[in-house]
């Protein structure tokens, strides 16, 4: 009988020896900053995992033979050997290397000269569920598709007489993916296109101290007039919205979807990579009320995760994710709006998010295509967050339109720091919409103001009739969300009017003015903006005077001014006046305070590469 024990005991011990063992660590920068969102993989598997907010992580290793693999966007992979140990402290370094220079291959990273044919031909092409087929992507180098980056022409906002045109409607703007993606062609070394050069989303990226809404409004409204800083004889006008701040355990239930690019044309490492990173940060505020559900698409589409609340197998997912084939993007947003339809929320948060570099090829891949297919969703009740990645194909232009017509926002992240801001930082106003079909309509006193213009928001303009139709519609506001607009005024006592055009005097309409009340003699403009609840058909309306009182700018006016000088100065605007790389930068640096977020400091730096950019340029040219 003791015989028997011993011999039970032995086998127990040894199957206890063999049986896999948890390691744990914390992974930091070279300062010791926590590191989140980094992937740990168990080299020579599919098994994976990610570090969370604090840096921390933990993982299952067959035995003490197995070696486990850390990267990260921007930081060297490293490959320990576990050796017995249980846990495993790492210290990523920052990699010296350009992002041009790596592409993904399965789940390891070669440099581009020892991939031979093409890139796309040496990735296996295959996800989860999904076999992707390579047709159609030819394995091209960002720098070859240089130029295949898409922009819309943006045909600027002129002044307005407004005897001739007294409204002006438009739809709010919370975008914010010009910017980041100016900052990325900055730090590139190159300066952007007028059409990537949306001046109202540059505005919209930073916060702004706006009063918090004191009623049960979702937002509230501060207005602010002083002297145009690049036309003296002009007045500026700032319109500001503050969406209400919803606490983060207070915030519904979400439903959300993850559409993911993994075509051939997303395997770069500011791309699919990047991507995976993004999401695990996301995955990573999961709550236990909340569910992620996981759709790919390349040569064909499928459903890499049902919907769930498991981190575990959310991550998995994610990390096993691999680049290869053409892009079906129609086929994979149906597939997506399904999905989260099959596991909608009645008083939930119901959203897919949609990752990818927008180069659509295959299937439904027209503009008009796409944004029928998006447009037909939207009735469901489900939203739309597109986030952009990557360089060389990126589609700008699509990518805005799909937002647009998708009751969402648009995002560009080009590094992992932008995607904690965009879905850490800013998670309640990426992905909880608390106002939806926002329009502003502005009517301005023939008897303060001879002409003005909305400096920004081309291709959010409505018709007048627009703003009283609920069929109309505009755009959405999140949770906490800023959205900023400014008018450029021309004041009736100014002579010169020559930046207004005219029209011939009407032979059937009475030229003479309605006499004006004495109780509205000191405004220069009333403000109306009207607002559906999400779960809302009917609008409801606000109003706000706004007097004819200017005084010294605020710092939130001199932070905006700066901002829409610059992009005006990138666009080279001829409404520009005297803006110029020196006023941008007074303004900017008279309204940064000690207190002020890291992201207006940044700013600042940018602003002296373009005008180092610029300087460099101009010298090249003089030299020839």
């Amino acid at each position: 009988m003791k015989t028997l024990l011993s011999l039970l005991l032995w086998c127990a011990s040894t199957v206890l020896l063999n049986a896999q063992s948890a390691i744990t660590g914390k992974i930091t920068d070279e300062k010791g900053v926590p590191l989140q969102g980094v992937s740990i993989t168990l080299k020579g598997t599919n098994k994976s995992t990610a570090s969370d907010v604090n840096g921390f992580y933990s993982i299952q290793v067959p035995d003490e033979k197995a070696t486990l693999v850390f990267s990260s966007v921007g930081f060297d992979v490293q490959e320990i050997k576990v050796k017995g140990k249980a846990v495993i402290n790492v210290q990523l370094k920052a990699s010296t290397n350009s992002l041009d220079e790596v592409v993904v291959v399965g789940y390891s990273t070669q440099k581009k000269m020892s991939v031979t044919g093409s890139v796309a031909s040496a990735l296996s092409g295959m996800v989860p569920g999904i076999s992707v087929n390579n047709q159609g992507y030819s394995g091209t180098s960002q720098n070859e598709d240089f130029n295949r980056e898409g922009y819309d022409n943006i045909k600027e906002n002129e002044f307005q007489k407004v005897t001739d045109h007294p409204l002006s409607t438009f739809s709010i703007d919370v975008d914010a993916a010009s910017y980041s993606n100016v900052r990325r062609l900055i730090n590139e070394g190159r300066l952007p296109t007028p059409g990537a050069v949306r001046v109202e989303e540059m505005i919209n990226y930073f916060s702004y101290n706006y009063p918090q809404p004191s009623n049960d409004k979702p937002f509230s409204i501060t207005t602010e007039s002083a002297q145009c800083p690049w036309n003296k004889d002009h007045q500026l006008v700032m319109i500001g919205l503050q969406g209400k701040k919803i606490d983060f355990d207070k915030l519904t239930p979400s439903n959300l979807v993850f559409l993911i690019d993994v075509s051939g044309s997303m395997q770069d490492e500011n791309k699919l990579p990047l991507v995976k990173s993004s999401l695990n940060l996301l995955a990573e505020q999961l709550r236990p009320q909340d569910k992620i559900a996981i759709v790919v698409y390349a040569g064909n589409a499928g459903l890499v995760l049902p919907s769930t609340n498991d981190k575990y197998k959310i991550r998995e997912a994610i990390n096993a994710l691999e680049a290869g084939g053409s892009t079906a993007g129609g086929a994979g947003i149906g597939l997506a709006y399904q999905t989260a339809q099959q596991n909608f929320m009645k008083n939930g948060n119901n959203r897919v998010v949609l990752c990818t570099d927008g180069d659509f090829n295959v299937g439904a891949s027209s503009d008009d295509e796409l944004e029928n297919l998006i447009e037909q969703k939207r009735a469901s009740g489900v939203y739309l967050t597109v986030l952009g990645f990557g360089t060389g194909n990126y589609q700008d232009a699509k990518m805005q339109k799909l937002a647009d017509k998708g009751n969402g926002n648009h995002a560009y992240i080009d590094n992992i720091n932008e995607a904690k801001k965009v879905l850490i930082s800013e998670f309640g106003g990426t992905l909880f919409t608390i106002a939806k079909d926002v329009k502003l309509q502005v009517e301005f006193n023939p008897a303060k103001v001879k002409g003005y213009r909305l400096i920004g928001y081309e291709n959010r303009m409505l018709a007048k009739e627009d703003f009283n139709n609920d069929k109309k519609d505009a755009g959405d506001m999140g949770s906490n969300h800023t959205v900023t607009a400014l008018y450029e005024i021309i004041p009736a006592n100014v002579a010169n009017d020559e930046e207004l055009a005219t029209v011939d005097p009407l032979r059937y309409q009475s030229q003479k003015q309605k006499k004006q009340s004495a109780s509205f003699s000191n405004e220069l403009m009333f403000v109306k903006i009207r607002y559906k609840k999400p779960d809302e058909d009917s609008s409801k309306l606000m109003e706000v005077s706004v007097k004819d009182d200017s005084r010294v700018a605020s710092n939130n006016m001199h932070f905006a001014s700066a901002v829409a000088a610059f992009g005006m100065v990138l666009r080279n605007s001829e409404f520009k006046g005297g803006s110029n790389y020196k006023l941008v930068k007074s303004l900017a640096t008279s309204s940064i305070e000690s207190s002020s977020d890291a992201y207006k400091k940044e700013f600042l730096e940018l602003v002296k590469k373009a005008e180092h950019l610029k300087a460099t340029a101009k010298a090249e040219e003089e030299e020839f």
